[in-house]
Formats: structure tokens, C-alpha cells, sequence
């Protein structure tokens, strides 16, 4: 209890005696902790970061036990073990910077949520996905949120173009080139289409699921993204999330669910067009879950 009570007593000196300089450090400090968690959110990012602190662990052991030479190799690893980290997080760091640069300071100090054109993106994802459902159309879009798909687009070809209904079964046509690969959609823009995603190797999927929705869950395995299927076989809508995979949706659920994952939950009332609201309040949002 005394060491508790000379530690709160310590504590409240140091605030006491703190400068404004002080404050900024720990603001600076906070911000960059946040960035660093924000970081290794993904699943390939997190696999890296306990390769690095398992790699550490064994470096102390060596230490420890005397183990000269082995200590002596894993120091020398660690020396360039910053550079390394600057290599392999190279995509982050760069989209990060760029991000950084094309803001303004006032968007830095207040920023904005991409609502409106989250918004517009979701319904002319959701119209064209009602229409390619009826057509038995194939579709694989793949919505970036945090973690970066660059090293998907060098698979694919690149579109940057603005997202839109027309364009989108325009991409998926069943005798267009691209139509066989998965459409990444960043910030409102298809980015990139064609593009090959990794295959979940999960044993427990369904043995009726095609390589569409085994890519659909492969890449929402290993990052944040959202994804939306078109079964070509039977027309069903399904998304996959962070490694899961929810089928037989209707236009008005898939709306809902892209809506609460591609925005802030805070925000989302704002949000609501009336028609929205309507569903809402008399509870006719058509969803047909199975």
C-alpha cells in the first residue's frame, strides 16, 4: 500500500510540474502508438510483428545462455532489422505519406467522413449486383478499407475509373476480358479489375462453394476489405467479412451491410436517404436472410 501511495503521490508531482512541451510529447506519442495499432490490424502485418518479437525473444535467450556466436548473428540481423521493417511495410508507409500529403490542414485537424460518396458507391454497387443476380452474372468486388490490396493490383489490370452501375456490369459481362477476376474498388474508384486474390485454405468451407467465394474469403482472411459475391451458378448475393462468409442476401440487406461496414456507425443515421428511413421505421427493409 505505501509503494502504491509514493507512486500516486509521484504521479500527481509530475503533473503538477508539467510543461506544455510535456503535453505535446505525450499527444505525439499517443498518435504514433494509435498509427502502430492501426498497422499490424491485418492478419499478414500481425504474422510479421511475431515473427519479429519471437525473433527478439531468441536474441535474449541467446544472450542469456552465453551463446556467442549464435547471439553474434542474431545481433547483426537486428541491426538492420529497422531497415527491414521500412522494406517490408513499404506499400503502408507509402499510401500513408501520399494520404498525408494530398490533405489539407484543416482536413488534418478536422476530418471528414466519406460518407456521400461511401454512399453512392454502395448504391450503384447494389443496383448493379440486383441485376447481375437476375442475370446469373458472375461478380467478385472487393472493397479496400484500411489495409492496402496494392500488391493485388500487379495481377489484375488497371481501371481507375470512376465506380459506377453501368461500368461495373460493363467489367463482369460474361464475354468481357476481365470478367473472370475480382474488382478492387478504393475510395469510391475501381481501381483495378481482373485481379487474381489468394484461396482460402480453410478445410471447413462449404464443399458447394466455388473458387469465387473461396478467393472472396481467402482475401477478407488477410485484410479488412469487404467483398461481395454473385453466385454465377444461382445468383446469390453473399459478402465475406474478416474470414466469413454471409449468403442468400437481398438488395436491401446487402444495402444495410455495406453501409454499416463501409461507414461509421456514428454517422450513419445522418446518413439515411428517406427512403432509408422508411424501411426503417415501418420495418419493410425486404431482407431475405437465410
Amino acid at each position: 500500500m505505501k509503494n502504491f501511495r509514493d507512486a500516486l503521490t509521484e504521479y500527481l508531482r509530475l503533473i503538477t510540474t508539467a510543461e506544455w512541451s510535456d503535453f505535446i510529447d505525450i499527444a505525439l506519442v499517443t498518435v504514433l502508438v494509435y498509427a502502430c495499432i492501426k498497422l499490424v490490424r491485418s492478419t499478414n502485418t500481425w504474422r510479421i510483428l511475431k515473427a519479429v518479437v519471437l525473433f527478439v525473444a531468441l536474441f535474449g535467450i541467446t544472450e542469456i545462455l552465453d551463446l556467442h556466436t549464435t547471439n553474434f548473428i542474431f545481433s547483426g540481423v537486428l541491426e538492420l532489422g529497422l531497415i527491414s521493417l521500412v522494406i517490408l511495410f513499404q506499400p503502408e508507409l507509402r499510401r500513408a505519406v501520399e494520404k498525408v500529403g494530398s490533405t489539407s490542414f484543416r482536413e488534418l485537424l478536422s476530418p471528414k467522413g466519406r460518407s456521400k460518396e461511401t454512399d453512392r458507391v454502395i448504391d450503384e454497387t447494389v443496383r448493379a449486383c440486383e441485376v447481375m443476380s437476375k442475370e446469373r452474372v458472375g461478380a467478385l468486388m472487393v472493397f479496400e478499407r484500411n489495409n492496402s490490396l496494392d500488391e493485388y493490383f500487379k495481377r489484375g489490370t488497371i481501371v481507375d475509373g470512376r465506380a459506377s452501375e453501368q461500368l461495373i456490369r460493363n467489367i463482369f459481362f460474361p464475354k468481357a476480358s476481365l470478367h473472370d477476376g475480382a474488382m478492387i474498388i478504393r475510395e469510391g474508384r475501381i481501381t483495378a479489375a481482373g485481379c487474381v486474390l489468394p484461396l482460402s485454405e480453410n478445410a471447413q468451407i462449404s464443399a458447394d462453394l466455388g473458387t469465387r467465394h473461396r478467393a472472396a474469403i481467402g482475401i477478407s482472411e488477410v485484410s479488412d476489405a469487404v467483398v461481395v459475391i454473385v453466385s454465377e451458378e444461382t445468383g446469390t448475393i453473399s459478402v465475406a467479412v474478416g474470414g466469413m462468409l454471409k449468403r442468400h442476401l437481398a438488395p436491401q440487406t446487402l444495402e444495410r451491410l455495406l453501409t454499416n461496414e463501409l461507414n461509421s456507425e456514428t454517422d450513419l443515421n445522418k446518413r439515411r436517404t428517406p427512403a432509408q428511413w422508411l424501411r426503417k421505421k415501418t420495418g419493410k427493409d425486404g431482407s431475405n436472410e437465410k
